[in-house]
């Protein structure tokens, strides 16, 4: 297949967003006075819509959950967004991408403001035709539906498009919308959530990436 246009995931993706995620996470279960687990028990937040990481993890009514997003968002808007690292040779595959001619959005279940202010922190979002994330009402939150989004705000065709994410969620909606998924082996993600869900192909770094899409 000869892939025009990359839709990239963000957390876990493009940047190990885990420390910040982790900390917000913890912060807010400390502000509602709940147990708080190892870190790898957390790991389950990185990537997911975190709204139903917090009813699922904790079996919490949406009322509650509501409120350990907000506790979330204090910490993350304060501290969290910056506590953030691009993994090694993604400005490189992003540069060589734009290079050969392919045009690169984001679709990620972060709320899209956030999203925004990570990639300009970092210096990548001139890499990027759009920058498409979640609602913060979470009206938009699921991946299907922010590819959607991302699609139809875009004006993406469907056709030679391609995700790339490091989580079920990635390589699950992309094939709501139809549209082929790489899964990527450094972020959250692992082999067996990733083939399970039906991944295109598995890179293990960014060059895997690379190599996949213009064949060298």
């Amino acid at each position: 297949m000869n892939y025009k246009t990359l839709l990239f995931d963000l957390d876990g993706t493009i940047t190990d967003s885990g420390p910040g995620i982790l900390n917000s996470v913890q912060y807010a279960l400390k502000k509602l006075a709940l147990p708080i687990p190892g870190i790898e028990q957390l790991y389950s937040f990185i990537g997911p819509p975190l709204k139903d990481s917090f009813m699922t993890g904790y079996q919490l009514d949406e009322a509650t959950a509501n409120q350990a997003v907000a506790y979330y968002r204090e910490y993350y808007v304060e501290k969290g967004m910056y506590e953030n690292l691009v993994y090694d040779g993604i400005p490189e595959l992003l540069k060589e991408m734009n290079e050969a001619g392919l045009k690169l959005y984001i679709a990620t279940s972060k709320p899209e403001v956030f999203a925004k202010q990570i990639l300009a922190h970092f210096d990548l979002a001139h890499y990027f035709e759009g920058i498409y994330g979640a609602s913060l009402d979470n009206s938009r939150s699921s991946k299907g539906a922010v590819i959607r989004y991302a699609m139809k705000e875009g004006g993406i065709p469907f056709a030679a498009s391609l995700m790339i994410g490091d989580r079920e969620h990635d390589v699950l909606g992309a094939k709501e919308n139809q549209l082929d998924c790489i899964g990527v082996l450094y972020g959250y993600g692992d082999r067996i959530e990733l083939e399970t869900a039906g991944a295109l192909y598995l890179a293990e770094t960014p060059k895997m990436i690379r190599e996949f899409i213009l064949n060298k």
